[in-house]
């Protein structure tokens, strides 16, 4: 078994005094792994300040993953890459440009992601966390129009299926999308290890505007440069029950880690909780552990209070997020217990 582990994205604050705050409030409430955003921003304007604030969380006991966060654009910020290399932007099958996403083809992005790697390492990163990777695309009357189309895409589809990208999504297109997913992710990877860092992703199930990730996980999960695999069983926009759809989502990702005999994270929604739904997050967390979980991370500190996706209530959601903690806490040392005193043969 696994040891347990729980902990939180943390961004929106740079100034190490208050990070100190949070960081003693988070020890407190059973919390031993924080997950720090590290953007284009952080790396221009406060690689310092990350540097200082890796070795502060290492202090109160953290283990540290290292968000790749908006690096290539969405989720998290728009990729400021794209100032400095504009032929790198997504192009949509319809010619349209993604104003905010790079080519994940662009041999500039690859550059660049190794450099960030880099930076990483710079700082005292231990662990790459690589945040939903996807491609995106939209939906229309007549069909999905998807990226990347841009010309170096199509160079490349042209060459392996013999003819034209077409306007609209077809099964040789998703090959194309998932082979594309998949090589980035191993060369960066790869990269990434050479470094010494350990490398964990979280993939996000398909919705309209992005691909669905689930046909990538067995390749992501092949490579032997990735330590661990998460997926985000966020229950609030589907208005889903949070124990059954939290449950059934950790189970189906618990599967395929352990097929391929990695680690596995499961995340606990703590942003855009309504008022009067905080207490779902207990019931979330609860089913996280029963599926057997045993790395449970909420998105994000203090109910996300800093970013405009927050929660209503974030004071309430952080002392439902330190209860959840605290529950599957006590039940880790109670089942400990109970099997260390099995050994000795002692009953109660």
């Amino acid at each position: 078994m696994r040891p347990l582990k729980t902990g939180y994205a943390y961004h929106g604050n740079r100034m190490p005094q208050h990070v100190e705050a949070d960081l003693r409030d988070m020890a407190s409430h059973n919390a031993n792994l924080i997950v720090h955003m590290f953007s284009h921003t952080d790396w221009d304007r406060h690689t310092q300040v990350m540097k200082d604030i890796v070795a502060m969380s290492e202090g109160y006991g953290m283990e540290t993953w290292i968000d790749n966060w908006g690096l290539g654009g969405p989720p998290g910020d728009k990729s400021h890459f794209l100032a400095y290399y504009p032929d790198a932007h997504v192009m949509y099958s319809d010619g349209s440009m993604d104003p905010v996403r790079a080519c994940l083809n662009s041999p500039d992005f690859r550059r660049f992601t190794k450099e960030w790697i880099d930076a990483v390492v710079y700082i005292g990163g231990k662990t790459v966390f690589w945040d939903e990777p996807h491609l995106p695309q939209k939906e229309s009357h007549d069909g999905v129009i998807y990226g990347c189309a841009c010309p170096r895409c199509r160079a490349l589809f042209r060459e392996k299926f013999g003819y034209e990208m077409p306007l609209f999504h077809n099964e040789d297109v998703e090959k194309f999308r998932v082979e594309t997913v998949v090589d980035y992710f191993a060369e960066v990877s790869a990269y990434s290890r050479a470094k010494g860092l350990r490398n964990t992703v979280c993939i996000m199930n398909g919705n309209a505007t992005t691909m669905d990730l689930i046909p990538v996980l067995d390749r992501i999960c092949a490579l032997d440069t990735l330590d661990n695999i998460g997926s985000d069983p966020y229950w609030i926009s589907g208005n889903n029950d949070p124990y059954e759809f939290v449950y059934n989502g950790a189970r189906w990702n618990i599967g395929i880690a352990d097929r391929y005999k990695k680690d596995h994270n499961i995340w606990i929604q703590t942003y855009d909780n309504p008022l009067g739904r905080e207490e779902d997050i207990i019931a979330a967390a609860d089913a996280a552990y029963d599926a057997g979980a045993r790395t449970i991370l909420a998105w994000g500190y203090y109910g996300s209070a800093s970013n405009n996706y927050r929660a209503q209530n974030p004071l309430a959601v952080r002392a439902k997020t330190a209860e959840a903690f605290r529950r599957i806490w006590d039940r880790e040392r109670d089942r400990l217990r109970q099997e260390s005193r099995r050994k000795l043969g002692l009953t109660d």
